[in-house]
């Protein structure tokens, strides 16, 4: 899951702040004083100080960032000149650097080392977040000086990149009820306030519960589990105060391998339990009625904009355009699946039933069994696979990927020479391999720990512009993998690498980036996906498995034999996979389509799968109450399809690949991804460039040949 650059979130209602005055200091000892509103200093054109940044300085850093905000736009706004580009959209593109500077610390605080003391600012500074937000958009006379040159640019447009950019900030604006009444406006912002409240207690329930629901094993109940399972889960129990036991935390890190090898079926329901009735317990952290009011909330808020639902108004601005088109595709691929989940628990049955286990396939056992037909089909065992999945080898592998298609070099940077937020924490140089031009760093935390939200994503302290000179990129990936005891090496599952590597396409994203304007780095949320998907199927092609994955012991390449097994197993249990993820996204479209002025989110939801025909042996990917994609902000809320909208994108450039001369490493097809599918971010419309790549528009049928589902004829 990629984050947003923060100067496009501004516009796309992401970033919600207020304005504060501080009455105690001065601007100038304000700035001098707080360390997180300093410009950043040091090499590669300054960085964040994150070894120094303190949460005592957030809440003034933030009021006083938006409040330099604020007198920059108002001086925009009242511009006594004619509005032209360069005196009011560039400006707007100017402004905010403080701002910028403040949001790089409070992303950190807020996903990577969180903490009750960061909550609470958190919570106190969300109402205030969403008046900004409103100051900005529901300002009259900067939105007649932006509709004065957008309407001016229908007529005469303006270069490529300045005509995509007044077109998205007016879109952005009107969307954002810039063409409201007064009292409309009034209440809009108050809807928005009220939001950002039920966002954050959102997200901080669900956190709560990660950090709370740990099960504690003794020593006979580890039957099953791998020994670096087992040495990780003791040490990460020790340092929680619980010597001698075995901690399995609330994480899908934890929870998955557990799952999936752990021979005790009681303590995999409890595991399983846990991990899925996060936000749903029926206590002070139980998130149910704040999803229904968050519904209430966002349907009347568009309705003020004369949309019947807040799908509706969310996706006309998406590839997809509407929420018809979003369903017609999921449920073209749902049958499918389904149906394959019939056919996965009908193996594993009889899987149960040959060992003699006297059980009916419930959640809790789909993986362990899953794995068992796994190792019978296709004789593979993902244990074993795992032996060659070094964490260390898999990162040399994505800078092999990212030499051979963007020409990128990464050199790992002297400890303390760029400060870090926490001690695992590596940094890399990245350049351009032939001109040896520095083109920015990459940040990689990659562990799990207390304060850390859970999931894996990437983003962005300082994204590429040239509007007032070549910025270089600052970019981070974030992952969940659990640390190994000390010595040990990190082995992860293969979906675990895929998913690494998932993550390095957004930071290749970020890196290849040549526009000019901040707001040209942000996305369409059906599309930003695409690019980070694809990267994915470079784990699997010859030269990486070729390369990279050896035994983590004694060096030996992996047997060209399991290779063979793994690939011959690539749409095993696309079931399970496609069905729990398309149950989410189904979910968050009805949700946002139904009435919501009496809704009980529990009831919903099983009726909702129960009508969708959803095989009671797995739950979908995120239930309701922990589905923090569309309920701690609006990234991803009507939006959660974009996946799947991604993937046919991502199996039909796929193909482009494998038809050419060269595969997967074809100069030629290389060199048109990188211009038109990552270089030009937002600048160009997505299904354009996507039509520049491939000649034509993506097909579904690749998407069904990938995951071994009959191909629809006609």
């Amino acid at each position: 899951m990629m984050r947003k650059s923060i100067k496009m979130a501004v516009l796309s209602s992401i970033l919600l702040f207020a304005s504060c005055k501080n009455d105690n200091k001065s601007n100038e000892e304000l700035m001098t004083d707080n360390l997180l509103l300093q410009e950043w200093k040091g090499p590669y054109e300054g960085t964040p100080t994150f070894d120094k940044m303190k949460v005592t300085d957030i809440k003034e850093a933030v009021e006083k960032g938006m409040e330099l905000s604020l007198e920059e736009i108002e001086a925009i706004a009242n511009n006594s000149e004619e509005p032209t580009f360069k005196n009011t959209i560039e400006a707007m593109e100017s402004s905010g650097k403080v701002l910028d500077r403040v949001f790089a610390y409070y992303g950190i605080m807020s996903s990577n080392v969180s903490s009750p003391e960061f909550r609470e600012i958190q919570a106190e500074l969300a109402p205030k977040l969403s008046e900004f937000r409103s100051k900005i958009s529901q300002n009259e006379k900067l939105f007649q000086r932006i509709k004065a040159i957008y309407d001016a640019s229908q007529e005469t447009p303006l270069e490529p990149q300045a005509q995509r950019v007044v077109e998205l900030t007016y879109k952005q604006f009107e969307m954002n009820g810039a063409n409201l009444d007064a009292e409309k406006k009034k209440r809009y912002a108050e809807i928005n306030k009220e939001l950002s409240l039920l966002y954050t207690k959102f997200a901080n329930n669900v956190l709560h519960d990660e950090e709370n629901y740990v099960t504690y094993l003794n020593e006979d109940q580890l039957d099953g589990l791998s020994d670096a399972f087992i040495k990780s889960a003791r040490k990460i129990a020790s340092d929680k105060g619980k010597d001698g036991m075995y901690a399995i935390t609330n994480t899908r890190s934890s929870m998955d391998p557990f799952l999936t090898y752990s021979t005790n079926r009681d303590l995999r329901k409890q595991v399983w339990t846990n991990y899925y009735s996060r936000g749903d317990n029926g206590d002070e952290y139980d998130n149910n009625k704040i999803i229904a009011e968050i519904l209430k909330l966002r349907k009347e808020r568009v309705g003020l904009l004369g949309y019947d639902n807040y799908a509706q108004w969310r996706l006309q601005d998406r590839m997809a355009k509407n929420p018809e088109n979003a369903m017609a595709l999921m449920e073209a691929v749902w049958p499918a699946a389904t149906a394959r989940v019939k056919e996965e628990v009908a193996d594993m049955q009889v899987i149960a039933n040959e060992l003699g286990d006297n059980v009916t396939i419930e959640p809790w056992d789909y993986r362990y069994y899953a794995e068992k037909v796994r190792k019978k089909k296709y004789d593979l065992d993902s244990d074993e696979v795992k032996q060659y999945l070094q964490l260390d080898k898999l990162r040399e592998a994505m800078f092999f990927v990212a030499g051979e298609l963007f020409n990128f070099e990464f050199t790992p940077i002297e400890e303390g020479k760029v400060p870090v937020f926490q001690e695992d924490v590596k940094v890399w140089e990245v350049k351009d391999r032939t001109s040896g031009k520095h083109i920015g760093l990459w940040y990689l935390d990659t562990f799990a720990r207390q304060g850390k939200r859970s999931g894996a994503w990437a983003t962005t302290y300082r994204s590429y512009t040239s509007f007032e000179g070549e910025k270089t990129v600052l970019a981070s990936n974030n992952n969940n993998f659990v640390k190994p005891a000390p010595g040990e090496a990190v082995l992860i599952s293969w979906d675990d690498a895929t998913t690494f590597f998932h993550e390095f396409g957004h930071a290749l994203h970020f890196f290849s980036s040549n526009v000019k304007y901040p707001t040209l780095n942000g996305g369409v949320r059906d599309y930003t996906e695409f690019q980070s998907q694809l990267l994915e199927r470079w784990l699997s092609t010859d030269k990486v498995i070729n390369q990279f994955l050896v035994h983590y012991e004694t060096g030996e390449p992996i047997p060209a034999s399991l290779v063979e097994k793994i690939k011959n197993a690539s749409t095993f249990n696309q079931g399970f996979g496609t069905t729990e993820y398309l149950a989410s996204a189904l979910m968050d479209m009805k949700l946002h389509l139904a009435d919501p002025s009496d809704i009980d989110i529990d009831k919903f939801e099983r009726e909702t799968l129960d009508e969708l025909g959803m095989p009671k042996e797995l739950p979908m990917r995120h239930r309701t109450p922990h589905f923090g994609h569309v309920f701690s902000g609006e990234g991803y809320a009507t939006a959660y399809y974009g996946y799947m909208w991604a993937d046919v994108l991502t199996s039909d450039a796929s193909e482009a690949f494998k038809e050419a001369p060269g595969g997967f490493y074809d100069k030629d097809v290389a060199d048109k991804l990188v211009k038109y599918l990552f270089a030009p971010r937002n600048a160009m419309d997505p299904a354009d460039a996507y039509r520049k790549f491939r000649g034509r528009d993506a097909k579904i049928e690749a998407l069904m040949r990938d995951r071994g589902f009959p191909v629809p004829q006609g």
